[in-house]
């Protein structure tokens, strides 16, 4: 892997991990478009590393919220921020279900199929359009919602529907507020990709594989300050009602995508 291909799949992931455009379908986007050959077998590492990046960069945006969380768990206090963790955990069930028992299924999904892509990009335009519209966004987070928001996430496994989105936009039409509404889908997605991260590393998958370290650690920085600029961008156009933009792009992209394939 070049350091050109590094960055540019670094910054991908770091931006379309909080942008709600599928960082999936951007990557499977940036692989046809570099050529399968530019993408080579250590993909699998750049993949772990970049993801990580992301999951880091959440955590130092929401450091505070964080160790408000964890000093709620450690004092076994059922306070408002202990309630959190618990819905986020709550939220993480459907898709550790998915992953668990369909892991076959999803890995067949991925590999350049551009039509699917592009069908699910629709989607995911359609779900923001909607979420835009949306006027009574006032409610706290419940349990129930962390549900349906969390069913939300497992289907955005699919390559093209956006998971920020998918959440984002489901939170948002069940009436919760629009800065929790992307508090919580950020957060909720940590546990999981650090979850994923410690699978694809103990599974030995990775350990034959020798490469160049370089754009692996250029790839980490790029994904990493990517993320930070992205999530905090995200919260303030959330907040703002500015999904309507998102929803265009998507559109186009997923209009491009399905005219390519064919």
């Amino acid at each position: 892997m070049s350091i050109l291909e590094a960055i540019i799949l670094g910054i991908i992931q770091g931006l379309t991990e909080f942008l709600p455009v599928s960082s999936s379908g951007h990557l499977e986007l940036a692989k046809v478009i570099l050529g399968d050959n530019s993408i080579p077998e250590e993909s699998l590492l750049f993949t772990i590393i970049v993801h990580f990046a992301t999951a880091l960069s959440t955590l130092v945006i929401f450091r505070k919220e964080i160790l408000e969380i964890c000093s709620g768990l450690f004092k076994f206090q059922w306070n408002e921020e202990t309630q959190f963790s618990f819905k986020i955990i709550v939220s993480m069930i459907p898709t550790v279900f998915i992953g668990l028992f369909f892991e076959e299924e999803i890995a067949s999904l991925f590999g350049g199929q551009i039509l699917l892509v592009g069908c699910m990009l629709l989607i995911t335009a359609l779900l923001l359009l909607l979420a835009d519209k949306a006027k009574d966004t006032s409610k706290n987070v419940t349990f129930r919602n962390a549900i349906v928001v969390g069913i939300s996430q497992a289907i955005a496994i699919l390559p093209g529907i956006s998971r920020s989105g998918a959440t984002i936009s489901t939170a948002v039409l069940l009436g919760i507020d629009r800065t929790k509404a992307a508090k919580f889908s950020f957060l909720m997605v940590v546990p999981l990709i650090v979850g994923k991260v410690i699978k694809d590393i103990s599974s030995g998958e990775i350990n034959s594989i020798s490469t160049d370290i370089t754009p692996m650690i250029i790839g980490f920085f790029a994904a990493f300050i990517a993320g930070l600029l992205a999530c905090k961008w995200m919260i303030a156009l959330v907040k703002k009602s500015k999904l309507i933009y998102f929803s265009v792009y998507c559109a186009i992209a997923g209009t491009i995508a399905i005219i390519y394939a064919f």
